[in-house]
């Protein structure tokens, strides 16, 4: 299979989910870092030219960086739903209540390396829930990470835009004053969407310190275990809103704090790299580096001349390709060829059947049923088949779904906030990316198609709706799509007869 070009034209899935290379691969330490809304355009190695990631990008010289990997979803808690699980987010069949959202038996990628004799941590951001009703804010906050598979847990609760912004270490909140309990109010648009926070100010974090504290935090893992078997999992809170980049990274970058905000998450990355130089343990660790979903379009950056998304229309929340392709590098030195480019179609739900098979476990037929194993992309492997087939793209107004080199929506709009002209986002014509629905203006145009059908093959862009032209293919994938987000069905059941 040629590398070095997009691979839009997929064959129908022939290997099992979890086949190997026929020799047996020495279990490495696995370290996965999750970026917060960091664009598929914010990195050198991905074209920026305005921000320096060197880190980022000696990880990619030395490994491989994929140009087609996806987050299933356009938003933060989705997307990791999906990764810890390798399960889709639409398959809990309800909307995230604060409770946590993975069931304590559920196969994880956390509880499948702790079975393989690995030891566990989460640093940095869960955002995945905790209890069962709601989170006890002020005694213990299980089930979370621990009841998941992690052996520690030490980071932020939540997104830091939103209460009660606070840091957890396992089981409790870190610092809290029992005299000054935390209670969250409801919710009160548009200032305060995700509720108003009363009490809990000894525990409340500082915005500028996370990344330090966090990276920190993940470089005494490395150090502590470094004669065992380990699985790191760094979730950073850069780059996601608000933008708070440490005091020694503001103005760094000359564009801006979203620029700073990047380098500071280069710095944090660097620091764990150069951890795992110093122990001698690079050689040992497969190293994933990727994000949660596409980037945000700040105009401080925009002004400046960075894009967080590069040419691709949309953004985070959009079913449109900005929203949900991402930066992805996987690192394993003897294994995975050094300085190389990728083109296989991946998603991020990928994670659980990889991990799996770099273990050397088979998954039984519950365990990561949307997962599909991408190690034989990873190595190389000579005569491997692509990682899948398609996959659905979950936006804040719409579930879309690719096949090969079609993407399809069956809405109007970018199935996010980019067409939503009364809301704080910087829309995408704003800086010349448009697609021919709409004018320069961004107004829907009245002859515009009902729903939406893309050739990223010929159109990464999506400069062109081919809605009209191709009812076939368009019938096809609706029927795939309702196919996917059916009860009973999963995409590996749907795959093996596709």
């Amino acid at each position: 299979m040629k590398r070095t070009a997009l691979v839009l034209t997929i064959a129908a899935l022939s290997l099992p989910p979890l086949a190997r290379p026929a020799e047996p691969i020495p279990k490495p330490n696995i370290v996965f870092i999750l970026a917060d809304d960091l664009g598929y355009g914010d990195l050198g190695c991905y074209g920026a030219t305005k921000v320096k990631t060197p880190a980022i990008d000696r990880l990619a010289q030395q490994g491989r960086l994929f140009t087609d990997a996806h987050s299933p979803c356009a938003v933060c808690t989705p997307t990791r739903y999906a990764i810890i699980t390798g399960r889709e987010y639409y398959r809990l069949g309800r909307r995230w209540n604060k409770d946590c959202l993975v069931e304590p038996e559920r196969t994880t990628i956390a509880s499948l390396c702790k079975s393989a004799g690995y030891v566990t941590a989460l640093v940095g951001k869960w955002h995945l829930g905790y209890g069962v009703k709601e989170p006890d804010w002020n005694g213990e906050l299980k089930p979370g990470p621990l009841e998941c598979g992690f052996d520690s847990f030490y980071g932020t609760a939540m997104t830091h835009n939103e209460p009660p912004q606070v840091l957890v270490d396992n089981h409790r909140v870190v610092g809290l004053d029992p005299n000054d309990p935390i209670k969250i109010l409801p919710a009160q648009p548009p200032k305060h969407p995700h509720g108003v926070l009363q009490g809990g100010k000894s525990a409340l974090v500082k915005h500028d310190e996370l990344c330090e504290l966090h990276t920190k935090k993940a470089v005494a893992f490395i150090e502590r275990n470094k004669d065992r078997p380990f699985f790191l999992y760094y979730g950073t809170m850069n780059v996601h809103v608000p933008i708070t980049p440490g005091k020694r990274f503001q103005g760094s970058s000359g564009i801006g704090a979203y620029g700073d905000y990047i380098q500071e998450l280069d710095w944090a990355v660097g620091e764990v790299l150069g951890t795992l130089d110093r122990l001698g343990l690079a050689e040992k660790t497969l190293v994933f580096f990727t994000s949660d979903n596409g980037g945000v379009l700040h105009r401080d950056a925009v002004k400046a001349g960075h894009f967080a998304n590069s040419d691709l229309l949309g953004q985070k929340t959009d079913v449109w390709e900005g929203g949900h392709r991402v930066p992805f590098i996987a690192r394993w030195p003897g294994r995975i060829p050094a300085g190389t480019r990728a083109g296989d179609f991946i998603a991020l739900t990928d994670m659980l059947a990889t991990f799996a098979a770099v273990l050397g476990r088979n998954l039984g037929p519950d365990e990561g049923p949307d997962s599909f194993n991408a190690l034989p992309a990873l190595l190389d492997t000579p005569g491997c088949k692509p990682v899948r087939t398609f996959a659905t793209f979950i936006g804040t107004g719409g579930v879309g779904v690719r096949e090969g080199k079609w993407l399809f929506f069956p809405k109007h709009g970018s199935g996010g906030f980019s067409t939503d002209l009364t809301g704080p986002w910087m829309q995408p014509w704003k800086i010349g990316r448009k697609t021919s629905d709409y004018t320069a203006n961004g107004q829907l145009k009245p002859d515009a198609p009902t729903g939406q059908l893309y050739d990223l093959e010929k159109d990464t862009a999506e400069t062109t709706n081919l809605y009209n032209a191709h009812p076939d293919i368009v019938k096809r994938l609706d029927e795939l799509l309702t196919a996917l987000r059916k009860k009973g069905n999963t995409a590996r059941t749907l795959a093996a007869g596709h």
